[in-house]
């Protein structure tokens, strides 16, 4: 087992946790203020300097988040998940979050290649990388996603839980792969650098999704299904495996009905840490990561309820979603969720390094694979 951080005190540089490839391709200004010697004495000091990134975050609250809520998340940056309904709606939420970000320079920054991810970091902002979870917005021509990518779509979910022209989602009734087209979409994807993510994609469009991207793949909402069985949102471990030897990352969902059934008894903060915990036996140290699926500020403090967030899923999702009232894990529903995770990742003996990677190395890595310069 590893030495637990906490039972010396080491002087870490952070540049040394960041990969050697990516700070090659840094200029020499834009590093040094993260190259700086750094004397790490508690977890909470290593996630203040940590990159934090986040796999997903819904923005339709997004009015509500004040820059206190944002500072104490600690976010270096977060894929937003815009409204994929169709092109104009996708283009509409595209230009919508460029003209958040130019009205807001001193929280934001737009995220096209991993470098804003540094840069952000370095000027104590937030880099938004924009995608969708569907490729609706695609309506039936692969031209549409030039338009996209142009406008700023750097990721995007072959499918969401049901068929779509790509391929089947995750609770559709029948588990086809990849459509001709769909292999289409996923090499022009690949071509202009946008990334491939698998998160609600059925069995076997999740399989071949691996098999047919030529670049590393995203799973950047989702959890084992070696630990919440049956579950249609979960990876399986030779999917997690699969995904990982080409590269990409899985991020751990925060949602706690996701994570395992009866909330607040069996299912907990020490759950989700074993999701990534198993994740990381599974796929390796570098190929895990961490997501929320809602707001930054939580879904109690936007004020989700039982009537407005519960009972419309019962219709909305099919009965195997498996989804609870309330959805939360309590550590999880608040703005500084992944300092709780680092925190009990630290307890169990994770090496200082591997929490950053988790925190936020791991995604830093993959985007400076996938994304173009």
């Amino acid at each position: 087992m590893n030495i637990s951080r906490r039972n010396f005190v080491k002087i870490v540089p952070l540049g040394a946790l960041i990969p050697q490839q990516l700070l090659s391709n840094l200029a020499e200004g834009n590093a040094n203020g993260l190259l700086s010697p750094l004397l790490y004495k508690t977890i909470d000091e290593i996630y203040d300097q940590a990159i934090v990134f986040d796999g997903i975050i819904i923005t339709r609250n997004w009015d509500g988040l004040s820059d206190e809520a944002l500072d104490n998340s600690g976010y270096t940056g977060f894929n937003a998940s815009l409204d994929s309904g169709s092109l104009k709606r996708a283009l509409a939420s595209l230009s919508d979050w460029h003209m958040r970000i130019k009205d807001n320079p001193h929280r934001f920054i737009t995220a096209k290649s991993a470098d804003d991810f540094i840069k952000a970091k370095k000027e104590a902002k937030v880099a938004v990388m924009m995608g969708f979870q569907n490729t609706t917005p695609l309506e039936n021509s692969i031209d549409n996603m030039d338009i996209l990518y142009q406008a700023g779509t750097r990721w995007m979910q072959l499918t969401y839980n049901e068929r779509n022209l790509v391929g089947d989602g995750c609770t559709e009734r029948t588990d086809a792969g990849l459509s001709d087209y769909g292999i289409a979409v996923v090499e022009r994807m690949n071509d202009l650098g946008i990334i491939v993510d698998l998160s609600h994609c059925g069995q076997a469009t999740t399989n071949d999704g691996i098999k047919f991207s030529k670049t590393s793949v995203s799973i950047n909402h989702s959890m084992c299904e070696a630990l919440h069985k049956n579950h249609p949102r979960a990876k399986t471990d030779q999917q997690i495996r699969a995904m990982a030897d080409k590269g990409g990352v899985i991020g751990i969902i925060s949602l706690g009905y996701m994570i395992g059934p009866n909330l607040g008894t069996e299912t907990t903060l020490e759950t989700y840490v074993d999701h990534i915990e198993h994740a990381v036996k599974v796929g390796g140290i570098d190929h895990v990561g961490l997501a929320a699926d809602f707001a930054v500020q939580g879904l109690e403090a936007t004020g989700a309820t039982r009537q407005n967030w519960f009972e419309p899923r019962l219709s909305r999702f099919k009965p195997s979603y498996k989804v609870q009232w309330p959805p939360w894990i309590p550590e999880l529903d608040t703005t500084d969720r992944y300092r709780h995770v680092a925190r009990v990742l630290d307890k169990r003996g994770f090496r200082t390094e591997d929490i950053e990677k988790i925190l936020g190395l791991n995604w830093l890595r993959f985007y400076q694979d996938t994304l173009k310069p």
